[in-house]
């Protein structure tokens, strides 16, 4: 693994920030994971964006966008396939003590990811379920209670979570998006729910539109995902997967996960040069 620290390369073993900045001790800190295969950064400028944004949100300083386009194209080309973590932290508020605000760049190596997800409703109160909290679609690193909920479906069974406003709405996975197919039409929580902007979603739209199927983007309760004709998670790590259980419905997976699965693929080989994968 390889590691940039305000784009100075730094070895595993030395690899480290203070004590005392507020993402060790506040989880203060904003973060972005980019996808490389091949080595080539995939949606290296909308992630960019998004980053940029969660730092302006939280008023972390954020170094020069060709500073931090050059730190990932790097650290991507030296990866090959796997992930570039970037992690803008918070700095130290102790007078006496006090660190500069970092930016971390790291590339990890492809996780293991199972063909179909199984996920388990969880209430979500710690979710702002709105856009007028102030912070919508802020990719801030304090991902506790997400983890927490994550550490708990795997412990009953599950792959995943799968949060649930308290209204009843679905809103998203601890770290993905989900989506369904029913009624002839794909259904998405709204980006007005608080969501996340996920970079995989952006582009499974496009390939909705690109495949002629329409998209409603609202506030829809689980009864609809549970009642759906199958249903899919989508984010940088997972790309697009089929879920076939959601907490005790079963759900079939089907032809829609199947073609998006493709069209997905087929954007990264456009985009990245990557030789076609052949996906069924």
């Amino acid at each position: 693994m390889r590691v940039l620290i305000d784009g100075v390369p730094t070895t595993d073993a030395d690899a480290s920030v203070s004590v005392f900045d507020w993402v060790v001790i506040r989880g203060f800190g904003v973060f972005e994971v980019i996808r490389s295969y091949g080595g080539s950064p995939f949606r290296l400028e909308p992630h960019l964006d998004r980053l940029e944004r969660s730092a302006a949100a939280l008023g972390i300083p954020c170094p020069a966008r060709v500073s931090l386009r050059g730190w990932v194209e790097e650290i991507a080309a030296g990866l090959g396939d796997g992930y570039v973590r970037i992690i803008l932290t918070g700095g130290g508020r102790d007078p006496a003590v006090a660190s500069p605000s970092r930016t971390l760049v790291m590339g990890e190596q492809p996780l293991e990811v199972p063909d179909r997800l199984s996920v388990l409703p969880t209430a979500a109160p710690w979710h702002p379920a709105t856009d007028a909290g102030g912070f919508p679609g802020v990719k801030w690193v304090s991902y506790a209670p997400n983890v927490a909920s994550t550490d708990r479906a795997r412990q009953a069974g599950y792959s995943d979570a799968l949060l649930i406003s308290q209204e009843g709405f679905v809103l998203e996975g601890p770290t993905f998006t989900v989506a369904w197919f029913v009624d002839g039409r794909i259904e998405t929580p709204a980006l007005e729910l608080g969501i996340l902007g996920s970079i995989t979603r952006e582009v499974m739209l496009e390939c909705a539109r690109g495949l002629g199927l329409e998209v409603r983007q609202g506030r829809h309760p689980l009864e609809r995902l549970t009642s759906a004709d199958e249903a899919f998670a989508l984010s940088t790590v997972i790309e697009v997967r089929p879920i076939d259980r959601i907490g005790e419905w079963p759900l079939p997976v089907g032809p829609i996960s199947a073609s998006l699965g493709r069209c997905f693929a087929e954007v990264v080989d456009a985009e990245t040069g990557r030789e076609p994968v052949g996906l069924p």
